[in-house]
């Protein structure tokens, strides 16, 4: 069986080459037997395959005894909540979240949304996999088959994600959000029924073939038609969501970008003001911004390692209320510190309402740095080239928690490697743009050479 679709993270392949009902029957038998469970919680996005998968994995979880809790087209963060609410032995998400539309996968977490990455459990369930096609009894049958059950958990989500915010504080805004075609489509007529002011709906059609644009806002070719529609509809602000709807990314009302640096400052100026000295994770991707603005509030800033298990492992330990990664991830401890696009989102609409400022004037407090973004290079020698730059820059601050960090007291970068692709991520931050443009362009030409 090919199980090359196991990544760090996730399960995340072309289907059916790489994944299909097969896999997902697999798949189902291996988590039953890795988690020891009675109850698993499964929901699913609106891609084309889904439903195929949904039926492969309910199967081979219900083969081991364990009974299916069927919640059907959900957003990723529904999934999380479920099975912390409620108390599940663990769940799964079956998106391939802003991937394109041949693309499908599986998201695992345990109780309380633990997640299941390839360091706490993912490649013991691949490996279980591989031992059962092999040898049938790797995980025995059950003589009684486990149930199935549907529920319905959007009402409840929807409280919980309010139960973040004073809905009295929020003045009337409008805001235009494009679902990209994907999950936020379904969730955010629901939770806009309790809020108000005004939603301008964009491709709020759920279709896994994504027919306007691919639902990944990390790129801004996917925010064109967002930033126009803001800007033709006087909106106070714009959401953009990938697939299964964990991410979203903010245009202001003059149709701009914001950053997930900046975005990750904004809310932990809210969540600090109103919970005083708590502390605030941020992956090493993030900003001085950020820091400085945990500081400045008395909170206490702590920098993990890039990637959501990290993340939420660092928040456990350390009791965290939130945590922000550039890439658009937004972690909350009251939300068993998983992600959560729509809290992050509301979190914002309040902190406008609040602050009486337009968008693009609360942004422009945390603009004091120039960012280049992540920047992707195809690599062959990915070792050879850190290697290259460590050398090179080898009078700079060096610092090795998550691929190579440099620092030098005017500008600061980082270059990771991929876990699953041969490319280096280079992220670079400077104290001008000049002065941070010509750095890109030396660090890129010495790993594209």
């Amino acid at each position: 069986m090919n199980l090359s679709a196991f990544k760090a993270y996730d399960v995340r392949g072309v289907y059916p080459d790489t994944i299909n009902k097969e896999l997902a029957y697999e798949t189902g038998r291996a988590l039953a037997d890795f988690l020891q469970v009675s109850e698993i919680a499964i929901g699913r996005d609106m891609r084309l395959s889904g439903d195929e998968l949904f039926q492969g994995l309910a199967e081979g979880i219900r083969d081991m005894g364990v009974k299916v809790i069927d919640l059907g087209q959900v957003s990723s963060d529904m999934v999380y909540f479920a099975v912390g609410k409620y108390g599940y032995g663990g769940g799964v998400m079956i998106t391939a979240s802003h991937n394109p539309p041949e693309y499908n996968g599986f998201k695992f977490c345990r109780e309380q949304a633990i997640p299941i990455s390839s360091e706490t459990g993912l490649f013991e369930i691949r490996d279980k996999i591989e031992k059962n096609s092999r040898n049938k009894g790797a995980c025995p049958l059950v003589s009684e088959k486990g149930g199935l059950e549907q529920k319905d958990v959007m009402q409840a989500w929807i409280e919980h994600a309010m139960s973040f915010i004073d809905i009295s504080k929020l003045k009337s805004l409008k805001v235009v959000a494009d679902a990209g075609n994907g999950m936020a489509g379904k969730v955010l007529p629901e939770a806009f029924q309790r809020l108000p002011g005004e939603l301008v709906p964009m491709y709020f059609e759920l279709d896994g073939s994504f027919p306007n644009h691919h639902a990944d806002p990390s790129k801004d070719e996917n925010l064109q038609d967002l930033k126009a529609r803001v800007l033709s509809e006087k909106a106070d602000l714009g959401l953009a969501f990938d697939g299964d709807a964990d991410r979203v990314f903010l245009v202001t009302e003059k149709g701009e970008i914001v950053d997930g640096t900046e975005m990750t400052a904004m809310i932990a100026k809210s969540l600090l003001t109103k919970h005083p000295g708590e502390s605030v994770i941020y992956n090493l991707n993030c900003g001085s911004v950020v820091p400085e603005t945990i500081l400045e509030l008395g909170g206490t800033p702590v920098r993990t390692r890039v990637g959501h298990s990290y993340i939420k492992a660092k928040m456990r330990e350390t009791n965290s209320i939130f945590g922000g990664e550039s890439s658009g991830h937004y972690y909350f401890r009251d939300n068993f510190y998983a992600d959560s696009a729509l809290i992050a989102a509301l979190i914002v609409m309040e902190l406008v309402s609040v602050e009486g400022k337009k968008l693009s004037s609360l942004v422009k407090d945390f603009k004091k740095y120039y960012l280049s973004g992540e920047i992707n290079s195809t690599v062959e020698d990915k070792v050879g080239k850190i290697k290259l730059l460590e050398e090179t820059f080898a009078d700079g601050e060096k610092d090795d928690l998550d691929g190579l960090t440099i620092s030098y007291p005017d500008f600061r970068f980082n270059v990771r490697a991929s876990n699953t692709e041969p490319l280096l991520r280079l992220n670079l931050e400077a104290q001008n743009g000049k002065l941070g443009k010509e750095q890109v362009a030396k660090i890129l030409k010495l790993i594209r050479s």
